[in-house]
């Protein structure tokens, strides 16, 4: 049987990673993980226990395609917390995590052959959903001295129909402040580009607050998620915001796509969004694991790095000792027992000179990975 050529789409390299480092636990050793972008906190106790009584008390059937109408109503209010932001909650698309939201935007905004840019490093499934959809992928490469964020030059001669942009980025997690997003979304208007704001991080931000996109124009697609900040990876929910006159074609599409986004999980979202001292408590947690891997990388030798504002990554420079990250990762995990994901997932071209380490883990094992590091490179000098 035939496969299509749109399937023929490169691997999520980070996921062969937790493969290796599944199959070295597996085996007996123990495994610092700082591949992954997982908070290593579940869900808030408010939203496991309003799931709780959500299976006694409800058949948890299908919702309407856009989500529980009070779900919706409370995102609209985040905005007005977190940005002072007005916001029609009918303008709110709850989602099966993020993903759903990158395929209902790429639908809804692109044709088939349409050219959307993704600025590099990047989150790699962009590049991967776009091609699986038939669309074209265009990687521009970010400037280290625009700290591996797009800005509006980078846009010139890409001929674009969209461009997708991450603040705070993934796996940088350096921000865009206003006036430099602004800038962009100007940028992409003038060349006649969609703007979609990956804000999924957006929560875990450790010395200016964040920006929407929202704050700037109504004219682009917003896409959040509970996985980061709520802690929710594995419930599948999240949600997007879109112009007033493009709700209807979204709800179209995910009526036929997804027909809802899971009952249970939009529960439990509704009442993570009340949870705010235990989630205020895991962004105390990384801001220490930050704290001590601005501190701990460069003693160990990874010391080309662009300090994050957000999220829960170091982005580093390796080329002093590789020009192979994957092998370079391999080589980590199997001497140091400590799990990293190489540049090549987020940029194609730089990338095989580049590491992510997450932190997003607890701190024992922030402090327990940092000094593995130290050790690998040592050996290795």
């Amino acid at each position: 049987m035939r496969n299509s050529t749109r399937s023929n789409v490169d691997p999520f390299i980070v996921m062969d990673i937790m493969e290796a480092a599944r199959q070295a636990e597996e085996a007996g050793r123990h495994i610092i993980h700082m591949e992954v972008g997982q908070p290593a906190t579940g869900a808030p106790a408010g939203a496991r226990n309003a799931m709780a009584r959500a299976l006694e008390h409800d058949s948890l059937g299908y919702t309407v395609a856009l989500g529980l109408p009070q779900l919706r109503a409370r995102i609209a209010q985040l905005y007005g917390e977190w940005y002072n932001v007005d916001l029609n909650p009918e303008r709110v698309v709850v989602t099966s995590g993020s993903s759903a939201a990158f395929l209902l935007s790429f639908t809804a905004l692109f044709d088939s052959g349409d050219r959307v840019g993704i600025g590099a490093p990047g989150y790699p499934s962009y590049r991967q959903i776009l091609r699986a959809l038939g669309m074209e992928p265009v990687d521009f490469l970010c400037a280290t001295e625009n700290r591996l964020q797009p800005v509006a030059a980078d846009l010139q001669g890409l001929d674009l129909k969209g461009l997708m942009v991450a603040s705070p980025a993934n796996p940088s997690g350096t921000m865009l402040d206003r006036d430099a997003l602004g800038a962009l979304m100007g940028g992409a208007a003038e060349a006649g580009a969609s703007f979609i704001s990956d804000e999924i991080y957006h929560g875990i931000e450790y010395e200016a607050k964040a920006v929407t996109a929202l704050e700037i124009s109504d004219e682009a697609y917003v896409i959040n998620s509970f996985s980061k900040y709520f802690s929710m990876t594995g419930w599948r929910v999240g949600w997007m915001v879109v112009p007033e006159d493009h709700v209807r074609v979204v709800e179209r599409l995910a009526q036929n796509m997804f027909i809802c986004a899971p009952h249970a999980s939009q529960v439990a979202a509704l009442a993570a969004m009340e949870c705010n001292e235990e989630l205020e408590a895991n962004l105390a947690v990384y801001r220490r694991n930050r704290a001590l891997m601005l501190a701990g990388l460069p003693e160990a030798g990874f010391d080309k790095i662009a300090p994050p504002d957000g999220a829960f990554y170091v982005y580093a420079d390796v080329s002093d000792y590789t020009s192979d990250s994957r092998a370079f990762a391999a080589e980590i995990l199997a001497q140091a027992g400590v799990a990293v994901t190489p540049g090549l997932d987020f940029d194609p071209i730089r990338g095989a000179t580049t590491l992510r380490f997450s932190y997003a883990r607890a701190t024992d094992d922030i402090i327990e990975g940092l000094a593995r590091l130290k050790t690998f490179m040592e050996a290795r000098k």
